[in-house]
C-alpha cells in the first residue's frame, strides 16, 4: 500500500512553511483543520480514518523537518485507546500514558500541553481504561535530551473506575509507541542526511570541499546506507501490517542507525554542529532521546534474539515472512 501522492507533497508544504522558531499551536490547527492530528482515528469518531501508511508520511514528514509535535500521542495512542476502550473522544489535544500501581507515569509526552490524557492501569483484577482531564492530574515537568516534554503524571485512581479492557493493550501500547519513535526517527535521519550532505559540499578546507576528502565521504555513505536500512526495516512493518516482531526489527535497526547517523554527522560538522544557532542538533538530539523511549535499545534487540531463538520457522523464513 502506498500513500497518495497529493497527501505527501501536501505534508511537506506544511511542515516546510512552518519556521521552527515560532510557537507550534497554530501549526497543530491546521493540522486538525486538515484531519492530520486524528489521521488514523475511524471516521466514525471524527477522524480521517487512514492507515499506518499514511501515519507513517506524517511522522516522518514533520521530523525531516524539525518539527516536534504530540501527533503520535494523539492520535495513534491516545485516541486508538479511547477506541479501543469504546469511549468518546473529541478534537481536544490528548497523550497517553500506562500508570504504575500508585497511579504514576513517568517522562509522558506533552502532558503538560494537553487538554486530556488517556490512561491505562492494571487495576489488580484487570486492566482499565480512562480519559482524564489534564486539569485533574498533577504534572511535575521535565524533558528529555532534545527539551521535549516529558512530565510526570500522578493520577488519583480512587475516584476513577474506569473502563475494563484487555490485558494486552499494555504490549500493544508499547509496541505502538516503539514504532511511532522509529518512524520518527527515519525521518530525523532524513534530516541530518541532508544537512550533512549540504555542509560537506559547501564547507571547504585547504581549498577543497569537504566532500571531496575520501574520509568525509566514507562517513556520509556509512550514514546514508544505516538511515536507508532504518527506512526498509520500518517499512516492513508498517506495510505488511506491523506485528510483535517485525516492529522489534524496526525499532533495534532504527535505533542502532541513529547512533551511527548522529556520530558521524557531528563529525562531519565539527564545532558547528554543537552550537545553538545551527539547526543540526534539532535533529540529532531527538533521534538521540527517541531511541530510548518504549524501551531501550537493548530490550528491543533481546526482544529480536528472542523470536530467533524460539521460533519453529527457519530463520530466514523469519526474516522474510514473519506473519
Amino acid at each position: 500500500m502506498t500513500v497518495d501522492p497529493a497527501l505527501a507533497d501536501m505534508m511537506a508544504s506544511v511542515f516546510s512553511d512552518h519556521d521552527p522558531a515560532s510557537p507550534t499551536r497554530p501549526l497543530w490547527d491546521t493540522l486538525e483543520s486538515l484531519g492530520l492530528t486524528r489521521l488514523t482515528t475511524p471516521a466514525e469518531r471524527g477522524g480521517s480514518g487512514a492507515g499506518w501508511p499514511e501515519a507513517a508520511a506524517l511522522l516522518r514528514a514533520a521530523a525531516s523537518h524539525g518539527v516536534s509535535l504530540p501527533l503520535a500521542e494523539n492520535d495513534l495512542l491516545a485516541n486508538w485507546l479511547l477506541t479501543k476502550a469504546g469511549l468518546p473522544s473529541d478534537g481536544s489535544l490528548r497523550t497517553a500514558c500506562v500508570l504504575d500501581g500508585d497511579g504514576i507515569a513517568r517522562a509522558v509526552p506533552w502532558a503538560r500541553d494537553a487538554d486530556r490524557i488517556a490512561v491505562l492501569w492494571d487495576a489488580g483484577g484487570g486492566w482499565r481504561a480512562a480519559d482524564v482531564p489534564a486539569s485533574s492530574v498533577r504534572v511535575d515537568q521535565a524533558t528529555n535530551l532534545a527539551g521535549e516534554a516529558r512530565d510526570d503524571v500522578h493520577v488519583s485512581l480512587e475516584d476513577r473506575p474506569g473502563v475494563p479492557v484487555g490485558g494486552h493493550l499494555a504490549e500493544e501500547f508499547t509496541l505502538r509507541g516503539a514504532l511511532a519513535r522509529s518512524l520518527q526517527m527515519t525521518g530525523a535521519m532524513d534530516g541530518v542526511l541532508r544537512l550533512t550532505i549540504e555542509h560537506a559540499t559547501t564547507r571547504t578546507q585547504f581549498g577543497r570541499p569537504l566532500a571531496r576528502f575520501q574520509a568525509v565521504q566514507h562517513l556520509i555513505a556509512d550514514m546514508a546506507a544505516e538511515t536507508s536500512l532504518a527506512r526498509a526495516a520500518t517499512d516492513a512493518a508498517v506495510h505488511g501490517g506491523p506485528a510483535p516482531f517485525t516492529i522489534a526489527v524496526a525499532t533495534s535497526c532504527a535505533r542502532h542507525a541513529a547512533a551511527t547517523v548522529v556520530r558521524n554527522a557531528h563529525q562531519v560538522h565539527g564545532a558547528i554542529g554543537t552550537t545553538i544557532e545551527h539547526p543540526l542538533h534539532a535533529y540529532t538530539l531527538r533521534a538521540l532521546a527517541w531511541r530510548s523511549e518504549f524501551g531501550s535499545v537493548h530490550d528491543w534487540d533481546e526482544r529480536v534474539a528472542a523470536a530467533a531463538l524460539t521460533t519453529d520457522k527457519d530463520l530466514w523464513d523469519l526474516v522474510s515472512s514473519p506473519s
